[in-house]
């Protein structure tokens, strides 16, 4: 019901756009002594919205340099630059005003741009500056959340939230982390007082929607996804949720539909661009994922998930591109894979390919990961399974025996097969003890290798 009440918002055109964009110009450019307007930064400003309507990007650029210099305290005129700008380098080409909101416009757009540390940094530096603002403070809660450090993320909103209860902007990244970390009681309350505060605002909206998808009510959670779209239909934010929840409802044609209408809004959502990808790998289009997928590694090469994701695909059964699948994966591992999906991953295809040694050395890593984590699973006995068989092979006899005492901890067929190899290490070892003591000697420093 809510996707076909979005429908007619879609494809809205403004009929007045073609007389605004002929108009604008003649004003702007009539210089004449009694006409005032010539030099106006909010006809500037205007004159910069209808371009980028228009596509015109070169354009609006100068429309809105002109209006942010004309009258620098107008965020509005920053923040239609900002999609126009695809590097922070480029940005400061511009001509704009040596302003203080020109510090500000630059680290938004290092968060924009997924360079989260360098905003970080710039942000800190602008809540010393001006440290009643909050805004600067949630800039750096949204810096932590795109890094995935929601417990710093989560303190941080929760100390805006106790000075200001009644604030509503970035409290939607704020129910984003909530729901991530599965805390349904403080999520109702954030939602409860959104409500209570203002519900017809879209970030109100999309709270309670994350409230009813982390209780699995995944068509009330699109019905507030919806209506946040029709306060505001660009609201980016709206449309991804809303296509994770067709994806959970098990309709991908409409969950394409909306991680679409975000890529639109703005092609630099990532999460619309993987949403689109793990969409088409469902529906088993792989070259179709691949290329989403590719998208989203563009816009976060430092992300493991992503690189994940792509290695997937190219696991495939309609791919089977291993070699490229092992490069994805060792890319997540280098960049800190904390789900350990990589190291498994490269520790399987190694083994598949016959690369003993390396898959031993994934296995191992995996192994110790699981140790810090304190998880015993079927990883852990795969990989003590593996590695004692490797051990064993390689004669490398000590190790082998360690890693069948910590599979004699397990149930199942696990025990049995460690058992197993145990008698065979002592049948193999025992003439070596019995003969020459050079025998014994070898074992030794097998074992040390």
């Amino acid at each position: 019901a809510g996707g076909k009440g979005l429908q007619p918002r879609r494809d809205v055109l403004n009929n007045e756009l073609h007389t605004i964009s002929f108009d604008l110009p003649i004003i702007l450019a009539d210089a004449s002594p009694e006409v005032e307007s010539c030099n106006d930064p909010f006809l500037h400003y205007l004159n910069g919205l209808v371009l980028v309507e228009k596509d015109l990007k070169d354009q609006a650029k100068l429309a809105l340099c002109a209006a942010c210099r004309g009258y620098p305290c107008n965020w509005g005129s920053w923040e239609a630059l900002m999609p126009l700008c695809t590097t922070v380098e480029e940005a400061q080409e511009l001509l704009l005003p040596d302003h203080w909101m020109r510090k500000w416009f630059i680290a938004a757009l290092q968060l924009e741009l997924q360079e989260n540390r360098k905003g970080l940094q710039a942000y800190a530096s602008l809540v010393m500056d001006i440290p009643a603002s909050a805004i600067g403070v949630v800039q750096m809660a949204v810096g932590h959340y795109n890094m995935r450090e929601f417990d710093r993320a989560q303190s941080i909103f929760e100390d805006v939230y106790r000075a200001d209860p009644y604030r509503l902007e970035g409290m939607d990244i704020y129910s984003n982390i909530l729901y991530v970390k599965e805390a349904s009681a403080k999520l109702s309350f954030l939602a409860h007082s959104a409500v209570l505060t203002d519900k017809y605002r879209p970030e109100t909206c999309c709270i309670v929607g994350n409230y009813y998808s982390l209780k699995a009510q995944h068509e009330k959670a699109v019905v507030y996804f919806s209506r946040a779209l029709r306060l505001n239909w660009r609201y980016l934010s709206a449309w991804t949720l809303m296509g994770h929840e067709y994806v959970e409802m098990k309709n991908p044609t409409a969950a394409i539909d909306a991680y679409r209408h975000a890529v639109d809004i703005n092609p630099r959502d990532y999460r619309a661009w993987y949403g689109l990808g793990q969409t088409y790998e469902i529906l088993q289009m792989p070259y179709y994922a691949l290329y989403y997928y590719q998208r989203a590694t563009r816009l976060r090469p430092k992300d493991p998930r992503m690189w994940c994701a792509m290695g997937q695909c190219y696991e495939s059964d309609q791919l089977q591109m291993t070699v490229a699948a092992i490069r994805c994966y060792q890319r997540a591992v280098t960049w800190n894979d904390r789900e350990g999906i990589a190291l498994a991953k490269l520790a399987k295809l190694h083994r598949d390919s016959g690369n003993h040694k390396a898959a031993a050395h994934y296995y191992r890593l995996n192994l110790e990961r699981l140790e810090k984590e304190g998880a015993d699973t079927t990883e852990s006995v795969e990989a003590l399974l593996y590695l004692a068989n490797f051990y064993k092979k390689n004669e490398r006899y000590r190790d082998a025996e360690a890693c069948c005492m910590r599979l004699l901890d397990f149930a199942g067929p696990a025990k049995q097969d460690a058992k197993a190899l145990l008698r065979e290490i002592h049948n193999i070892q025992n003439p070596r003890a019995g003969g020459t003591p050079g025998g014994a000697g070898g074992n030794g420093g097998g074992a040390a290798a």
